[in-house]
């Protein structure tokens, strides 16, 4: 029988007490950015993948590496380059002269954590290899296939300026990232904080204050948060004003060459939850959809060129849907 919702409430009060030490860790370190950690953890406690878009220099790479140092949790960092092959990362089979067998080496996708940083430098071979792993959590060595072990996660970076001699991603891939979040600048006051924090004598380290078993616990508990029914009909309309935005008196059919795919309306759902445990509550309203709905939709509603040429992102897409949808 499901548990209650007072059930459920006192079990995420209990389980999400480890939010607020793993984001005092980590910002021991990084400096602003709560909005992309906050991300990443979502990601962390529901197991979907984030992608991380930002110009250099932002601290990409270190907040997923602090992440992964405060999860007491193997790490597998992989930089994409454009001469990489899929044994780089899923693994081999080697021949082993002393039992005249093929012996498999497991590749760095064998993680808790993989850093895929660039992952638009590598080409499409490489970018398909991920994509069993992703979805279905699993690797195929030979004639062997492998489970990966749990948590597992993929956390991806990818620069949107330069762009010579990158390979970008294929919608089927980039649709199995749970969340895309774009990144921006510090502000003054924390740009300052961060060159008095990387140039001083000593650099903070970042502690393991969870363990992965305490992480499928909270997942555990994630999928019991309770989402109403009215909530539910709330993100079939925001998905469905995507592919017939007409239906919603919005006249941006001109805009959208693709609306967003039936996994938007599943990870909205899921990152939702994660976003309403992270606020230590038990059930979710509107503003827990309204949080995350960007993050979901941002790589999954595809413009046309008409959109293009006037100029028009997504996000300004994506609001006018937010603008349009009636809140329940």
């Amino acid at each position: 029988m499901a548990d209650s919702m007072e059930e459920v409430h006192r079990q995420v009060e209990a389980e999400s007490a480890f939010v607020t030490d793993l984001m005092a860790e980590i910002g021991r370190v990084i400096v602003g950015q709560k909005r992309m950690v906050e991300r990443l953890l979502i990601g962390l406690v529901t197991g979907g993948h984030v992608l991380l878009e930002g110009v250099p220099g932002l601290a990409k790479t270190l907040t997923i590496k602090s992440l992964a140092s405060s999860v007491k949790a193997s790490f597998q960092r992989i930089q994409f380059t454009p001469d990489m092959l899929p044994a780089d990362i899923l693994g081999t089979l080697i021949f082993n002269q002393k039992t005249s067998e093929f012996v498999p080496r497991k590749g760095p996708i064998f993680a808790n954590f993989v850093l895929a940083d660039e992952i638009n430098r590598a080409p499409a071979k490489v970018q398909s290899a991920l994509l069993e792993a992703m979805q279905e959590k699993q690797v195929t060595i030979g004639d062997r296939t492998y489970p990966l072990e749990e948590p597992f996660l993929v956390l991806a970076t990818q620069n949107p300026v330069e762009q010579e001699g990158t390979y970008p991603l294929p919608e089927a891939q980039v649709d199995r990232f749970m969340l895309k979040v774009t990144i921006g600048y510090p502000t003054k006051a924390e740009e300052r904080l961060i060159l008095d924090r990387m140039t001083a004598e000593e650099i903070p380290e970042i502690r393991d204050v969870i363990t992965p078993e305490r992480i499928e616990k909270a997942r555990g508990v994630v999928r019991k948060i309770y989402l109403d029914d009215k909530l539910k009909g709330y993100i079939i309309d925001l998905v469905s004003a995507t592919r017939s935005p007409s239906d919603y008196g919005l006249p941006i059919d001109n805009l959208i060459e693709y609306g967003a795919s039936p996994r938007a309306s599943i990870y909205l759902a899921q990152a939702a939850k994660a976003h309403a445990f992270l606020r230590r509550r038990g059930y979710v309203i509107p503003e827990d959809i309204k949080a995350v709905a960007e993050d979901v939709f941002r790589h999954r509603v595809i413009l046309t060129y008409e959109a293009e040429a006037e100029e028009i992102g997504p996000e300004q897409v994506i609001q006018q849907i937010f603008d349009a949808v009636e809140v329940p």
